[in-house]
């Protein structure tokens, strides 16, 4: 059940990616970043109350506060600097660029929370980043 979310989420990444290239035309790339972030701010906060999932915010430890901070900060990060190369690039390259991010995090996963990194899966992350090289070079 966990893939049909992934592939929504792929999805909806790829029509995020096509909106927000049109939306950035003639627009300071950072206030379409602030706009984008409010949007998605009361849509999830909807969804949380409707689902009465606020309720549990009281059994949040520190780490889960820490680590939710950081990686608001770096989503945060990830889209000012997207939508920035979006406003300046195509966005196929930019967003096939931004989808390293799936080969690093791979990386990651296996430096930092221990997770088996298998040839198959070794070998994707290679091919992703040969392709991302391939998109880069002129």
């Amino acid at each position: 059940m966990w893939w049909i979310y992934a592939l929504l989420s792929a999805f909806f990444a790829a029509l995020t990616a096509i909106f927000a290239k049109v939306g950035v035309e003639n627009v300071h790339s950072n206030l379409a970043t602030a706009i984008r972030t409010v949007v998605v701010l009361i849509m999830i906060w909807m969804i949380v109350f409707f689902r009465n999932e606020y309720k549990a915010i009281g059994e949040l430890s520190s780490r889960n506060w820490f680590f939710l901070t950081i990686s608001g900060i770096a989503t945060g990060l990830s889209w000012v600097f997207y939508f920035k190369a979006l406003q300046m690039g195509e966005v196929s390259k930019v967003a096939g660029i931004d989808k390293l991010s799936l080969a690093l995090t791979i990386i990651f996963a296996a430096a930092f929370l221990g997770e088996t990194l298998t040839w198959k899966t070794a070998v994707g992350a290679t091919l992703i980043i040969a392709g991302t090289l391939f998109l880069i070079w002129k």
